[in-house]
């Protein structure tokens, strides 16, 4: 009786143990039929962190065998990340690109996917994308990203102060000029300020000059890395005009950060600031100010298109073997829902048809949205126009010129020998 009692309950053990290892096989195989997406992003801090993480765990739940890793680091570390993630051939599945030279480059890699064929398969969502943000990332009649986002530069303007001392805005650079000096005389010792430490704050000046000043073929020449020479002498005149600029800006710009200077403009320290649609939520929060926009002033002799607005579109892109579910991330990211929630949450502008309106933003918002449809056209950041070989001497050059310590044509000099390193 008690062989038979110790014969049934080891066979009832064996089962058991067989059972359990038979459901962790199966759970086994079950988490090995997960689909796992590397998400790659640039703002780990608020409120847009938050946003895509919320995001994130949206799509998990109604796409249980999708896992997504996230990974976000700020601007600068972002570029340098990317540029070791191509070289290694490790790129995430998706991921955020500037357009222009940025997406170029990452397109020449061969490790980019082409989006005409998903694009066009699937017009229902593709066409609330806005048309004419696409070009920034289309090359050779090959579109390889979505844009999402739309920004552009303008000066922001305190508008009490402009009433109090009965100033227009400017419409010339001349024009700008005798506002500066009205402003000086009104107590505002350094009325235009900018944070010099970030030289990408010195490019956004920069590239917006040029763009008024030299001749478009030429720029388009010279800001080609095969073809570029940067000998016209509409480049010194730019950095000229750069330097008379940062005469109005003080030394504390040479120690200050764009953030900081942002801070001041808030504060009602300084009257005028050269900053992205991007920040007009973050002015708004910190100020309790009514404030406007003006693009940059004509100036006078020119070559270059007037009316152009510098800014971008920033976008997705998706690497060459990411799976089928990272292409529905992406749709979802992009999307008219995202996008609503997205300028309601964040206060930036996107690309998305009906993702800005009276729901989802505010009035000053909007002129600001209007202002980037309606520009003649878009220049693109000078930082993502040019090699970044010529641009860091362009930036680093321009921190120079702001402190006396070379001149406009010392400058140009190291810009045109960079150049031809390149050819």
């Amino acid at each position: 009786m008690k062989k038979t009692y110790w014969l049934l309950f080891s066979l009832l053990v064996v089962g058991f143990l067989l059972g359990a290892c038979n459901s962790e096989d199966e759970a086994q195989g079950a988490e090995g039929d997960v689909v796992e997406i590397d998400f790659f992003h640039r703002w780990p801090n608020e409120p847009r962190k938050s946003f895509y993480d919320d995001k994130i765990k949206e799509f998990e739940a109604a796409n249980p065998g999708v896992k997504i890793n996230v990974d976000q680091v700020l601007n600068d570390s972002y570029k340098e990340k990317i540029r070791v993630l191509v070289s290694n051939d490790e790129l995430p599945d998706i991921f955020t690109s500037w357009s222009d030279s940025f997406a170029e480059n990452l397109v020449s890699s061969g490790r980019i996917m082409e989006l005409n064929d998903i694009l066009s398969d699937d017009t229902t969502w593709s066409g609330e994308v806005l048309e004419s943000q696409f070009g920034g990332f289309t090359f050779d009649d090959v579109t390889y990203g979505v844009p999402f986002t739309v920004d552009g530069k303008a000066f922001f303007y305190n508008k009490e102060v402009f009433e109090q001392n009965n100033l227009e805005v400017p419409q010339t650079y001349e024009e700008f000029i005798t506002v500066l000096e009205e402003l000086q005389a009104a107590g505002y010792e350094t009325p235009l300020v900018e944070g010099l430490t970030n030289t990408w704050a010195i490019s956004h000046y920069l590239g917006t000059i040029f763009q008024r000043v030299v001749d478009p073929a030429v720029l388009e020449k010279d800001y080609a890395a095969q073809t570029g020479e940067f000998t016209d002498k509409g480049y010194v005149r730019g950095l000229e005009i750069w330097k008379e600029l940062t005469s109005y800006m003080g030394d504390v710009s040479t120690a200050i950060d764009h953030e900081a200077a942002r801070n001041m403009f808030a504060a009602g320290e300084i009257p005028v600031l050269y900053m992205q649609f991007a920040e007009v939520k973050m002015v708004q929060d910190a100020s309790n100010f009514e404030f406007g926009f003006f693009n940059f002033p004509e100036i006078e002799g020119g070559k270059g298109d007037q009316k152009a607005l510098t800014g971008a579109p920033e976008g997705w892109v998706l690497s060459k073997n990411a799976p089928p579910e990272a292409v529905e991330f992406l749709k979802f990211l992009t999307s008219a829902e995202t996008a609503k929630e997205f300028t309601t949450v964040d206060g930036q502008l996107n690309a998305i048809k009906g993702g800005v309106t009276e729901e989802t933003s505010n009035p000053t918002s909007r002129e600001a949205y209007d202002i980037i449809l309606n520009a003649s056209a878009t220049a693109p950041w000078f930082d993502n126009a040019v090699d970044v070989n010529v641009a860091d001497v362009f930036m680093r050059g321009g921190q120079d010129i702001a402190t006396g310590v070379k001149t406009p044509e010392d400058v140009l000099q190291e810009v045109q020998e960079a150049a031809k390193k390149l050819h």
